[in-house]
């Protein structure tokens, strides 16, 4: 099977907003998920919600939602675009901002459920011999959900490979900045002659999404085993 320069660059463009989303979202995701499962707070309940909204939302809210707050006329998209010169709208950078969103959840409850599942009382032993929490979190609670940070960014980076609705929405569907597998899909689907090409990038998609999938349960069993064993 044999790509032709546009069907390269939409997959490569695909892997590398999934990356950047993934690497950028996961410290938040981390923190939140830890927010959400060990602290008792004013708004939890609407944090969570929020964390959540973008699995409930139709994408096309989304995307919109994005433009309007990180487009170059939106508070954000403004400050951001004066202060520091970074460009959402229209741009890969905002494909990837969209990306992030939309798999955000997913990472936030894997990571979350594998904190839920952690015997306090490891914690509260290392604690009780004058480790200080942060010492507590790096060498007792973080070995142990690593499956679970695994499992989720790995959820997310599928997600986010596979993101349309918002991605088009927010930053359109511009050959070489931000046409991503599914926009390049959906574009062949609208041209004459183009059914060969969109299935070309439909199994693509099938055999990233599938890969990720079975690497996420591996790696996720292999870390389980690897913690168990020390």
């Amino acid at each position: 099977m044999t790509l032709t320069a546009e069907e390269w660059t939409a997959m490569l463009l695909s892997l590398k907003v999934a990356a950047v989303a993934v690497a950028f979202s996961l410290p938040l995701g981390l923190l939140t998920a830890w927010m959400l499962s060990r602290r008792e707070f004013w708004g939890k309940s609407l944090l969570n919600g929020l964390v959540h909204l973008p699995l409930i939302l139709p994408p096309v809210v989304t995307g919109y939602l994005l433009l309007i707050t990180f487009g170059r006329r939106g508070t954000a998209g403004t400050f951001l675009e004066q202060t520091f010169g970074l460009v959402f709208s229209f741009r890969w950078t905002g494909a990837a901002l969209a990306a992030a969103v939309m798999g955000f959840p997913l990472l936030v409850r894997s990571i979350r459920l594998s904190l839920d599942a952690v015997d306090r009382r490891l914690e509260a032993a290392a604690a009780t011999l004058g480790a200080p929490p942060p010492y507590v979190f790096v060498t007792v609670t973080l070995p142990l959900i690593l499956p679970g940070i695994a499992a989720g960014a790995i959820l997310a980076f599928a997600k986010s490979m596979g993101e349309f609705g918002a991605t088009i929405t927010f930053v359109s569907n511009i050959p070489g900045e931000t046409q991503t597998l599914a926009s390049a899909i959906y574009t062949y689907t609208q041209v004459p002659g183009g059914d060969l090409a969109a299935m070309r990038l439909t199994l693509i998609s099938i055999v990233l999404s599938l890969g990720a999938l079975i690497a996420s349960e591996f790696l996720s069993r292999r870390i389980a085993a690897r913690v168990g064993a020390t």
